[in-house]
């Protein structure tokens, strides 16, 4: 089971089991242990008298595998097998569970869980075993040098015992300030490839409790009438029809008058009352605009001078340069909004305990917002919300708004009710693709100067876009000088050394919902920046590989020479360079997140007639693989996710209504869309960075490339399918 409890009810538990042992770090961050909840610190690691070893997962599960990588960490060094570590989520508590990435604030994203977990845990794990050691030396009355850890024995000379026989013993000593950490060489299970994923065997056999599986005695379903178009509010409604829909219980208007809840006795009836409702809308304040709209805003924006000076380069210097060329090379691009649409539609359930906690259960990504938007709404302190956290059936950025805002649609519902009943909130697909969140339409302008040899005199880059972070709680730690750093990542801080480059940046207004979207920035930016690349090494007549190599070549920048080593072993997997009749090759390599990513894809076929893709060759350094199956995993998920979305995939909108519902029209990635993808793991010594998102940015440009190389078409404007090609 993995759903978690409050953290008062969490040491209660432990404490009542007997004997126990947690250990976890203070809020100054100092290592301790305790066996009651007297000492205020985090539990990573809980071990129960019988010798049961829990990990305390801080980051939630949608799919990118913390489940098995925190407990993986512990494992290894108290020395256990990996069936011998359960694991819970954390309770919600950003006081003790932050994302040392985030701040203060409790949540999973931006590929940071591993990253950010690599040393508390392993430090966690590391100091249990320490004391679990100590506890045996003085029971056998021998040194504690001599006394080791192997699948969960303990052991001297010719003794051994399970550590349950000193988790007694081991919860009266102090926790070490500086545990010893296993050295590399030690590892058993990390990066071991053999190491298979705790949560599989629970969703294979259904065991596994998402949000939309929660049901809870007694519960109702509600479901939120929404305006067509962001913005609407309710002038009244009539439920007439709704009332003769069998198991409908009641409509209201939600207090923020953003729309109407329709309760009902379950999902069916909900939907079927829903339909049957009538609402008079008043949009004097909702979207308006148009996607072409939209799209002449961005365009008029890349044409006029930047709001920003992102990089500082004197612009017309650079214009200079690239106008006294030898070759001038000039692309416009325009990306479009895109829906994020995971497997399983928002949901969550709230309830209220006897003791007036309010009790919301979720696939929370980031806590610590919704924790304090729904003490907001109750007008309750924050200890009297409790979050029990659930699997999420996906996400890629979907479950943290900055404004919780499926969860706080809930807690109005909640507050319209007696709370005597818990309310269900679903959301079905097309309330998902309608009247949820989306990445922002970005528009690049691109201007290259070469020289006679090919080499690059002059790059000026203009992006038009929609700010993600401006508006938002974020705005104050993640935009500075006015520049949302999300809107040019992957540009302004690309490894690549390109000399006389301008970046310039002009924010556009928002169009509906915006959200980060899988990779954020880089959906766009890797696109742009790898295709100009190509576009350049062509009109210079060199190798698109060498060409990048030879803007990679600093051997004293580590981020350069990562890079470039990833961008060698997928093009030498690849069999680059090596002619196939009748198919063609596309290479793309991108930084993000820390961690560095390199695709090449192979094509058949022509864009008239269908192009097929029968490769993805993929090479990621990651820094240490902690889990090398479930990287392979996020790097075959993220190649899909980024080719199916630029294959076909765009949101669009009518007098500000978004036009596609479900999948018939967005439609995912289909099985038979990539022949096969191959996967190699850089060996690395560094610390491990992310995998959840590094694999999406280079998919699309990889494949761009390959077109162009197959039939000269370099596509600009995506998705493919409305822009001139076609797919097998």
């Amino acid at each position: 089971m993995t759903i978690n409890t409050s953290r008062r009810g969490f040491l209660k538990g432990a404490a009542a089991a007997g004997a126990v042992l947690l250990v976890g770090v203070r809020p100054d961050g100092s290592l301790a242990a305790t066996t009651t909840e007297s000492a205020q610190f985090n539990p990573f690691v809980k071990i129960d008298a019988d010798g049961t070893v829990t990990a305390i997962v801080k980051h939630f599960e949608m799919g990118q595998g913390p489940a098995t990588g925190l407990p993986t960490l512990i494992a290894e060094e108290i020395g256990l097998r990996m069936d011998q570590i359960a694991y819970e989520f954390a309770p919600s508590n950003a006081q003790v569970y932050a994302n040392m990435a985030f701040g203060q604030a409790q949540g999973t994203g931006g590929s940071t869980a591993m990253a950010n977990s690599w040393q508390q845990y392993r430090q966690a794990g590391a100091a249990a075993r320490e004391m679990l050691i100590n506890a045996a030396a003085q029971a056998w009355s021998v040194d504690a040098s001599g006394v080791t850890i192997e699948e969960g024995i303990v052991k001297a000379g010719d003794k051994s015992a399970p550590i349950a026989e000193f988790v007694a013993a081991a919860a009266q000593l102090e926790a070490p300030a500086e545990p010893q950490l296993k050295d590399p060489s030690e590892f058993r299970l990390i990066g071991n490839e053999a190491v298979r994923r705790k949560d599989s065997a629970i969703k294979g056999n259904g065991q596994a409790i998402y949000g939309m599986d929660l049901h809870l005695p007694n519960q109702m379903v509600a479901m939120i009438k929404r305006p067509d178009a962001r913005g609407g509010t309710v002038k009244s409604f009539d439920d007439s029809g709704s009332q003769q829909v069998k198991g409908f219980i009641n409509a209201a208007t939600l207090p923020n008058q953003a729309g109407v809840a329709v309760y009902a006795e379950n999902t069916w009836a909900a939907i079927q009352a829903r339909e049957a409702l009538e609402v008079e809308w008043d949009v004097s304040a909702a979207e308006t605009r148009s996607s072409q709209q939209i799209e002449e805003e961005i365009r008029a924006a890349l044409d006029a001078a930047p709001q920003y000076n992102v990089n500082g380069a004197d612009a017309t210097e650079v214009a200079a340069k690239i106008d006294g060329a030898d070759t001038v090379l000039e692309k416009t691009f325009y990306f479009p909004l895109l829906a994020h649409a995971p497997m399983e539609p928002m949901n969550c359930t709230i309830e209220q305990a006897e003791d007036g906690t309010i009790v919301l259960h979720d696939a929370a990504q980031i806590p610590t917002i919704v924790h304090f938007a729904l003490a907001a709404v109750f007008e309750l302190p924050p200890e009297k919300i409790q979050i029990n956290t659930l699997l999420a059936g996906g996400s890629f950025g979907r479950r943290a708004t900055p404004d919780a805002d499926y969860q706080v649609e809930a807690a109005l519902a909640f507050v319209l009710t007696d709370r005597a009943r818990p309310v269900k909130l679903v959301w079905t697909r097309e309330d998902d693709i309608r009247s949820g969140y989306y990445r922002p339409a970005f528009g690049h302008k691109v201007r290259i100067g070469l020289d006679g040899q090919g080499d690059i005199v002059g790059w000026q880059h203009q992006v038009a876009g929609q700010s993600i972070m401006k508006g938002t709680p974020f705005e104050a730690v993640l935009v500075h000088d006015g520049i949302d750093h999300s809107s040019i990542e992957g540009i302004a801080d690309s490894p690549y050394a390109i000399p006389g480059m301008a970046l310039g940046l002009t924010d556009t207004p928002k169009a509906t919902s915006l959200l980060w979207w899988r990779s954020v920035g880089h959906t766009h930016t890797a696109y742009v920046m790898e295709t100009m690349m190509d576009l350049a090494a062509q009109s210079a007549g060199r190798d698109p590989v060498e060409f990048r190599l030879a803007h990679l070549s600093d051997s004293s920048n580590p981020d350069q020479q990562r890079k470039a080593a990833v961008l060698k072993l997928a093009a030498e997997k690849a069999g680059w360079g090596t002619r196939r009749e009748g198919r063609a090759l596309g290479v793309a390599v991108h930084k993000s997140f820390g961690s560095y990513a390199a695709e090449v894809v192979e094509i058949s076929g022509d864009p008239e007639s269908g192009i097929k893709i029968e490769k993805v060759t993929c090479a990621v350094d990651c820094g240490i693989a902690v889990n090398p199956d479930t990287v392979r995993a996020q790097m075959e998920g993220g190649i899909g996710y980024g080719i199916g979305h630029v294959m076909r995939d765009q949101i669009t909108l009518t007098s500000g209504a978004v036009d596609q519902s479900n999948f018939p029209d967005y439609e995912p990635l289909r099985i038979g869309d990539i022949a096969a993808i191959d996967v190699h793991i850089m060996p690395s010594a560094e610390a491990p960075t992310g995998v959840g998102e590094p694999g999406t940015p280079p998919s699309a440009p990889a494949l761009a490339n390959a077109i162009h190389a197959l039939s000269g078409v370099l596509v600009a404007q995506l998705p493919m399918e409305e822009n001139g090609v076609s797919f097998a």
